[in-house]
């Protein structure tokens, strides 16, 4: 669990810091006077509680705890403020907590007990992938649309490298092999990408797709894929391999012979 702490009084965060300790000792902290390089660094590292002053220098607790939503749906936030003023703000964000300050331990202690997304709810993942069969995607149990039907076989390819980066020439190569004109599916290839970018924002999603200059990859903690668990636990997997594998696609031959490997080798034993 980590746990990120911006106070306005840099002088404060030495007592929080000392406090969170005796409550969360297991917790990661994060502290901070300044919600710029506090949301600098929870782009780094996903937050799942936010203790945050309603006033901070340069970006402000409530501006910082949206951003942090919109990085970690389920983050907690709790607010220390000097007066009731903000607490209707905090109410509409479904903050976790609003403390007044100066916050006695208990009260903190409080808060940690009853956080509106308890960590057992928060270690269920939302996006759930189906590669066994027809490849698919579900977020929340409900099937994932997108404008374009090739930036799902995108995911596809992603899931199907198991978190290695793939270049965007590796991604033409694989969905279009040697069919039309290069610069046309570069261009093309730009709009499948902003598609799955505009639609994993929307279903609030962020951190799912990692991103590099020329490169995607999928964040294969960040989901639950019946293939990965497969890989990892084999015959205690929840999920079962039959022979069928991204049923819709031709390219994934090459992890439909492994996997038929690994589903004879169990034959063996």
């Amino acid at each position: 669990m980590t746990i990120l702490a911006v106070l306005e009084n840099e002088r404060e965060i030495p007592p929080l810091t000392q406090m969170l300790v005796r409550l969360a000792p297991d917790a990661e902290l994060l502290c901070f006077g300044n919600g710029l390089p506090a949301l600098a660094a929870a782009r780094k590292k996903e937050i799942d509680i936010a203790l945050l002053d309603v006033r901070l220098p340069e970006l402000n607790g409530l501006d910082l705890g949206q951003y942090l939503q919109e990085l970690y749906p389920f983050v907690n936030l709790i607010y220390f403020s000097e007066g009731p003023e903000s607490a209707y703000d905090a109410l509409l964000q479904h903050a976790s907590g609003y403390l007044l300050k100066p916050a006695e331990e208990k009260s903190i202690q409080r808060e940690l007990n009853e956080l509106r997304h308890p960590a057992v709810q928060k270690n269920q993942k939302r996006l759930f992938v189906q590669t066994f069969g027809n490849f698919e995607l579900f977020v929340d149990g409900k099937p994932v649309a997108f404008k374009y039907t090739r930036t799902k076989e995108i995911v596809a390819l992603l899931v199907n490298n198991r978190g290695a980066q793939t270049t965007n020439g590796e991604i033409i190569a694989t969905l279009w092999e040697d069919d039309g004109d290069p610069e046309k599916k570069a261009s093309y290839l730009s709009n499948l990408r902003q598609d799955l970018q505009n639609t994993f924002a929307k279903l609030k999603l962020n951190g799912v797709i990692l991103k590099q200059r020329g490169s995607l990859a999928i964040a294969a903690d960040r989901i639950e894929c019946d293939l990965y668990d497969w890989l990892e636990k084999r015959q205690d997997s929840r999920y079962h391999y039959l022979g069928d594998y991204m049923n819709q696609y031709s390219w994934p031959e090459t992890m439909h012979a492994e996997l038929d490997e690994i589903s004879w080798s169990f034959d063996e034993t």
